[in-house]
């Protein structure tokens, strides 16, 4: 919405400076786009009059013009097309100064000499318009200052108004908050009723009656339409952003302006019969005044007279009932809208119209008629013509009804943090045009129907803050009574992980939860995808059940940029299952491609492996002192590789898989290196115990070291249990440290040597007891896994 702030302060006039109200209006909800002055910085420039125009000597486009000031004559070069004797317009003298420190000087043009300079809107900054002099009224006093005449010391304010405001599209509406914000006396026109010169109306029938409950018609004859639009009104319209046209369609949008109604003229002359507010015939035509053909559908509301489509009902007319400079009789329309019926319309045939605009948002139901009369009114003083009866058609089961609401003060000391007094409360919501009526600590509230956005106690309490000032509010911080929470050490803590992996040469990534559905099947093929209702795009339209799909496009995206050295991890949800018994999992996953070192003089340049991953894993199991229970095993995974894959185990629980990425899936890809990728159940992961003191023993350490010869199928970590199981209560340590397999060796078998240690709390272990153990493990590895000593 935009407004001459003139025009406003003639409805209510705080006195305020212009900033300041500004900054009040947006601090209110109203929010301030934008303030332009109504034209640029100029002076000493009056009213002129050209009193005789001549051809130019030495120029085909150029007039000499005599121009009067009002008390003296000159003589003015001008090269303006519309330049002519009888036209006044913004005369600059010597010594004027334009917009843009353009002082005007005596010169020569061609050889003529030019004293001033004849004035366009564009050159005053009043407006674009450049096309030639900006022509005044015929009755404009010569020799007065433009400033005063046009009254240019005026601003237009635009203000973007929220959906739901649209109470304030109007003067009226706008007027009545700045009144109710600094308690300022508002200055509504007055508004009589027009008394009928005749009797003549036309029927209107209304056949849907829910989506125009009211619908007024008023039959006006013999106007004038070449009568011009005053100077004022067309002001007021150019800063509101409304071009001028006639005088029929000027007034109309004046009024919507001024008071929030839309109207409609049309030629009486090409209405036959009378009106009927019907929805459309399916594939109706109607050429609208833009020139446009549109088909209608049956979905819209349309005003048509006994033969045909006239209008769309508020949003545009049509043209062949449009009133034109023939017109000598119209028919002036005012009429409610149920916004649903109109909400859409406009855009759904490619149009946006300031009656459209106000009407989906809501127009005041009980305002068409004194709309109707201001705008007879108006029609009569300037176009002249006799007005007929208002003709209603009415339903009033229609019409909006809002029933009064409660409003307690114990809830709005509760929602705002203050106690507001009664009288403020009182006058706050009288000076919207709402009547309270008040009550033991609380009132009733009626609603006016130009406020369709309250309906709720919480939309009074709203109304109450934003006028109060929300700056003015008391700001008072929570208070809680919180007793510390219990942490569990057992637990460990997800930012501890993450700095873990960064230590270790990891980077975290965020990559999206929804994945391209061919990039699911790759990864978890045979399982049926949570597909998106309304994806971002197809490529995006699946949930995740794994955390790799992401991160190997993130690792795609960095070798594509010569980052050969790609070490990520992601922690996040995965889905698995549908909406019914779905899960969302909280994972760990990484991905690691490249040299096992940074680049440098010291570091070897050899390729990551399985068991350099391993260990990174290992490192996170380990944070929270659990790795004993968790163990490796082979395991299959359709995106890993059959040999290099690994099934990660919590007291016979999965928690996750850690391996290579199987070489078809790379290929695929485009992958031209081995990827090795883990993901963890994170829940897993950080679930630890408490770590327990253990005196430590002064007794020496005895150490044993066996050479073993397994089968060549035989886990290591099997090998390992059966030690653990038969070593006896004083193991301290067990150590895998060779594994061997060739010259030597049979080759279905292979060798593994690991290191024992015993240590006794309390005293020095004997060989006997040493000897004892050993050869119990021993015979414990041949009977188990036919593992023998070697020899």
């Amino acid at each position: 919405m935009k407004f001459s702030e003139k025009w406003l302060r003639g409805w209510v006039n705080p006195q305020v400076s212009r900033d300041e109200l500004v900054a009040r209006l947006s601090m209110a909800g109203l929010e301030v786009d934008s303030v332009t002055p109504a034209a640029g910085q100029f002076s000493g420039i009056v009213v002129g009059e050209v009193l005789s125009t001549e051809q130019h000597p030495d120029a085909d486009k150029l007039r000499v013009c005599q121009v009067s000031s009002g008390s003296e004559t000159f003589q003015v070069v001008c090269g303006a097309p519309n330049v002519r004797p009888g036209l006044k317009i913004p005369f600059a003298m010597i010594g004027a100064e334009l917009p843009g420190d353009f002082k005007i000087k005596k010169a020569k043009l061609r050889g003529v000499e030019s004293n001033g300079m004849l004035c366009s809107a564009s050159e005053l900054q009043i407006s674009d318009d450049n096309d030639g002099l900006l022509e005044l009224a015929a009755d404009a006093p010569v020799g007065q200052d433009i400033r005063e005449y046009l009254d240019l010391d005026d601003a237009s304010i635009e203000v973007d108004l929220t959906p739901n405001r649209g109470d304030c599209l109007s003067l009226a509406g706008l007027a009545r908050e700045v009144g109710a914000l600094y308690a300022a006396p508002v200055t509504r026109p007055v508004v009589p009723a027009v008394a009928p010169a005749h009797d003549e109306v036309r029927p209107v029938e209304v056949l849907a009656p829910a989506a125009c409950p009211r619908y007024l018609g008023r039959v006006i004859r013999n106007v004038d339409l070449s009568r011009p639009t005053p100077l004022w009104m067309v002001e007021r319209l150019r800063r509101a952003d409304v071009r001028s046209i006639d005088a029929a369609v000027d007034i109309t949008n004046y009024v919507m302006l001024e008071l929030g109604q839309p109207l409609h003229a049309f030629d009486l002359a090409e209405i036959n019969g009378g009106i009927r507010v019907r929805m459309a015939e399916e594939g109706e035509k109607l050429v609208l005044l833009d020139g446009q053909e549109v088909t209608l559908r049956a979905d819209t509301l349309v005003i048509a007279d006994h033969s045909r489509a006239l209008a769309i009902a508020g949003v545009m007319g049509g043209e062949h009932s449009g009133v034109s400079a023939t017109t000598k009789d119209i028919f002036l329309e005012s009429a409610f809208f149920e916004p649903i019926s109109v909400a859409g319309k406009a855009r759904s045939y490619g149009l946006h119209t300031d009656a459209s605009h106000r009407y989906e948002r809501g127009v005041d139901s009980q305002l068409a008629r004194e709309a109707m009369e201001r705008a007879t009114g108006l029609l009569l003083d300037i176009v002249g013509g006799e007005a007929g009866p208002v003709i209603e058609a009415l339903s009033e089961q229609h019409l909006p009804q809002v029933a009064p609401i409660t409003l307690r003060a114990e809830r709005i000391s509760q929602m705002l943090g203050m106690e507001m007094a009664s009288a403020e409360v009182e006058q706050l919501l009288n000076a919207l045009g709402l009547k309270t009526s008040a009550g033991e600590g609380q009132w009733l509230v009626e609603v006016p129907s130009h406020r369709f956005d309250i309906s709720l106690e919480v939309d009074l309490i709203e109304e109450l803050g934003r006028l109060y000032g929300y700056n003015r509010l008391p700001v008072r911080y929570p208070q809680a009574r919180l007793a510390p929470q219990a942490r569990a050490e057992a637990r460990g803590e997800l930012p501890a992980l993450r700095r873990l992996l960064v230590a270790r040469g990891y980077q975290e990534a965020i990559t999206y939860s929804f994945i391209d559905p061919k990039l699911f099947e790759l990864f978890t093929p045979g399982v049926e995808p949570l597909l998106l209702a309304n994806p971002i795009s197809s490529d995006m339209a699946a949930m995740r059940a794994s955390l790799w799909p992401g991160l190997v496009k993130a690792l795609q995206h960095n070798l594509n940029r010569q980052q050969d050295r790609v070490r990520l991890f992601e922690s996040g949800l995965r889905f698995v299952g549908q909406l019914e018994g779905l899960q969302q999992q909280p994972m760990l996953a990484g991905v690691v491609c490249g040299s096992r070192l940074p680049e440098g003089w010291a570091n070897a340049r050899d390729g990551i492996d399985f068991f350099d991953v391993k260990a990174d894993v290992e490192a996170l199991l380990n944070s929270s002192g659990s790795l004993k229970e968790f163990t490796f095993s082979a395991g299959k995974h359709p995106a890993l590789h059959p040999g290099q894959t690994a099934l990660i185990e919590r007291n016979g629980r999965e928690v996750g898989y850690l391996g290579a990425l199987h070489p078809e899936l790379a290929r695929t890809l485009g992958l031209d290196r081995t990827v090795f990728v883990f993901e963890l159940v994170l829940g897993e992961v950080v679930e630890g115990r408490l770590p327990k003191f253990h005196e430590l023993s002064k007794f020496p350490e005895v150490r044993r070291d066996l050479a073993l010869v397994a089968e060549r199928n035989v886990a290591s970590s099997a090998v390992l249990e059966v030690i653990r199981d038969n070593a006896g209560e004083w193991l301290t340590d067990l150590r895998l440290f060779d594994v061997y397999q060739g010259k030597g060796i049979d080759p279905d078998r292979k060798s593994l040597a690991v290191g024992l240690t015993w240590q006794h709390p309390s005293r020095t272990l004997n060989d006997d007891e040493v000897n004892a153990a050993t050869q119990n493990i021993l015979a414990s590895l041949e009977q188990r896994l036919n593992t023998t000593l070697r020899k």
